[in-house]
């Protein structure tokens, strides 16, 4: 099969992958630089850009855009995904997300939900 791609689970906890004709990669640093960055969200994964000033910038864009939510197309719901954005590499941010997952979780043990 040509160009197959064969992934297979590994006991220490990453993927190798391998494409016919081609080495198999089991180092975890050569998958980990392969793999795209992705922002998890409950169980929503989106892809971000690798490189820090991009990610800040596209962060930014989205809140920006966000106060602008009462025009066509731009919304309010970019603010908290711009946030999301943002805490990846700016710490007060981050320390703000992880206040308000803490809250939430909390609110939601109280509710019982």
């Amino acid at each position: 099969m040509p160009g197959a791609c064969l992934a297979q689970g590994d006991p220490h906890g990453y993927i190798k992958v391998a494409f016919s004709g081609e080495q198999i990669l089991n180092n975890p640093d050569s998958v980990s630089a392969a793999r795209k960055a992705r922002l998890n969200f409950g169980r929503f994964s989106v892809p971000v850009p690798s490189s820090k000033p991009l990610r800040i910038a596209l962060g930014l864009g989205l809140c920006v855009g966000g106060l602008l939510g009462f025009l066509p197309i731009l919304g309010f719901w970019m603010i908290p995904l711009g946030l999301l954005v943002l805490s990846i590499d700016l710490a007060p941010v981050r320390r703000f997300r992880r206040r308000v997952e803490v809250w939430w979780g909390r609110r939601k043990q109280k509710n019982g939900s």
